[in-house]
């Protein structure tokens, strides 16, 4: 008989603890989207906008999305539509959402990079004790019409997690600063038709450099307009610097603009370097060897220029 009480005390006991852990466990949010229209890619200011649906599937009304739903990295958002349904039992939102985003940009490889547009939300309200999302996968996740233009979609990435906030954000019942939120991310992998963008934001600072360069076959009667034409030259890509670094945002890292427009600069250098040796061999009497000069000083820049500059562009198209 005491075998049997102490038997069905601790039988008593484990149904306690599964009830107690059944309630205490998070409520389910089954969630999705469906990108209509990435856009207004803003390079200097850091942003882009996105429009999509997203619906929520729940069963606690005091979650009430349309009023806790979070996007921490947006900067401004905008329900242009939403509709609720209880009719099955739980709570299904529809929303339209348009927002404009905060994101950071990989320029090193400009204007072959590659970059990733990160969009997530969070119930401002309830921590990851109270709700955790679950993605809802079934069907496409963006419209396999939308064209973003200048890009191609590579892929798009979701997944759920928890986001940790080292703050109690002035909860007076929380001891320690930290708080935990369940948080929906989609992530979507974009790369630039680069080619176009390429010859439109360099031809002026390739056009600079063969002005430079011809002023090795300009004869040795003419070394002020040598000086003159390569001189401008320098000053054309200095400018043609500023103009493309003005639609960049600001990057302590060495980029690709950086090092072609460093090359381009070199050499132009190099020519004017050139240029001053062949004038002290015209002072000397020496024409022939001056000439001579020239030719194989212009033969050897061109090369290291274009080997280098498709060294360099390889390296980015392909990083």
């Amino acid at each position: 008989m005491k075998k049997a009480l102490i038997f069905v005390c601790i039988l008593v006991a484990a149904m306690l603890h599964n009830v107690c852990s059944y309630a205490e466990a998070p409520d389910t949010v089954k969630t999705g989207i469906y990108i209509t229209s990435v856009h207004n890619i803003d390079f200097k200011q850091k942003e882009y906008a996105i429009s999509l649906w997203m619906w929520l599937r729940y069963h606690k009304r005091e979650f009430d999305f349309l009023q806790n739903l979070e996007i921490p990295q947006a900067k401004s958002v905008t329900k242009s539509f939403s509709t609720m349904d209880s009719s099955g039992g739980d709570y299904y939102l529809l929303m339209k959402l348009d927002c404009v985003m905060k994101d950071s940009w990989r320029i090193n490889n400009f204007p072959f990079d590659h970059q990733k547009l990160r969009f997530s939300v969070e119930n401002s309200q309830f921590d990851s004790k109270a709700l955790v999302f679950m993605a809802d996968t079934m069907g496409r996740h963006i419209d396999p019409k939308y064209a973003l233009r200048g890009w191609r979609v590579d892929s798009l990435r979701i997944v759920t997690d928890v986001k940790v906030y080292e703050t109690a954000f002035g909860d007076k019942n929380i001891t320690t600063p930290h708080s935990e939120y369940s948080t929906y991310k989609a992530t979507i992998e974009i790369e630039r038709d680069a080619m176009g963008l390429f010859w439109k934001m360099f031809l002026g600072m390739y056009i600079a450099f063969l002005i430079a360069y011809i002023c090795f076959y300009i004869h040795s009667d003419g070394m002020d307009s040598r000086f003159g034409l390569s001189v401008g030259s320098l000053f054309a890509v200095v400018g043609n610097k500023y103009i493309v670094d003005s639609a960049l945002p600001e990057s302590t890292s060495f980029t690709l603009v950086d090092a072609l427009h460093g090359l381009t600069l070199f050499s132009i250098f190099a020519v004017i370097a050139c240029t001053a040796i062949s004038l002290l061999m015209v002072k000397k009497n020496k024409i022939a060897q001056a000439k001579r000069f020239d030719m194989i000083a212009a033969q050897t820049l061109l090369v290291i220029y274009i080997v280098v500059n498709i060294i360099l562009i390889s390296k980015a198209a392909d990083t």
